[in-house]
């Protein structure tokens, strides 16, 4: 397994936000994290990377505990995409370049521009490599930041809702091309969701959580219409359309 966590707890001073947290994604997969506003899962994927620092438990990449490695070390092996980004007046490659930081020494080597127009190429974004990142629609600021983690050459990939800002088409492209990445690269993703039937339909693994504990985890097959009444609270049918899942409220 690429990604192992294992017991997994955090508490904002003394109110606990997630307990007892265990899963494991392995290379080509990708883990969607489910739950009603407030489960805890921007919380849990902080604590992936050490942005919050767990109160208990594990969490291992490529078998090495995250507890043992330096800030650096961490981002090597883990990217990030934030649900919103900062954006500057900076040209797109040199944004993309900033994910390669944890490699630098004194300046950029041949390896990291490589590794930056590898990324630009894997997302599809060379028409805009040139162009200043504050004039991008929200669409394809989404796309740099994407890069810019995949620059990094991660094992682990996070995303904090991936999908949030971007109309239905846009949607289903890019979660059509993350899978197309993930599933043709040696690497993990896993990123929080509010959207069930986007969750189904692309990612390999989902995890319910309710109350900052793991309600249902498992493939698309493992999820029930009464794990997801017991999480969001509301009757549902599991229907099938197009040969996909599909979740309606009753």
């Amino acid at each position: 397994m690429i990604l192992e966590v294992k017991g997994l707890e955090f508490a904002y001073r003394s109110t606990p936000v997630i307990g007892d947290i265990t899963f494991s994604v392995g290379e080509g997969e990708i883990l969607a994290i489910l739950g009603r506003n407030g489960a805890g899962k921007s919380t849990l994927l902080k604590c992936l990377n050490h942005v919050l620092s767990p109160k208990g438990g594990t969490v291992s990449v490529d078998g090495s505990d995250t507890r043992s490695m330096r800030p650096a070390e961490i981002a090597r092996k883990i990217g990030w995409v934030p649900q919103q980004g900062e954006v500057t007046r900076m040209k797109v490659f040199d944004l993309i370049l900033l994910g390669r930081k944890p490699y630098f020494r004194w300046e950029p080597s041949p390896e990291d521009f490589r590794k930056v127009e590898e990324a630009i190429g894997l997302l599809g974004i060379e028409e805009i490599a040139l162009r200043y990142a504050d004039e991008l629609s929200g669409g394809e600021f989404q796309l740099v930041q994407i890069a810019r983690a995949l620059a990094q050459d991660p094992s682990v990939v996070l995303f904090d809702e991936p999908t949030s800002s971007l109309d239905i088409r846009n949607q289903h492209r890019l979660m059509g091309r993350l899978k197309e990445i993930i599933h043709g690269t040696p690497r993990a993703a896993v990123m929080t969701m509010h959207d069930i039937n986007l969750a189904l339909r692309y990612a390999d693994k989902l995890l319910l959580l309710s109350g900052g504990t793991v309600c249902a985890a498992g493939t698309g097959d493992a999820i029930t219409a009464d794990h997801i009444r017991e999480v969001y609270d509301m009757d549902v049918s599991l229907l099938e359309a197009g040969g996909y899942p599909l979740v309606v409220p009753v």
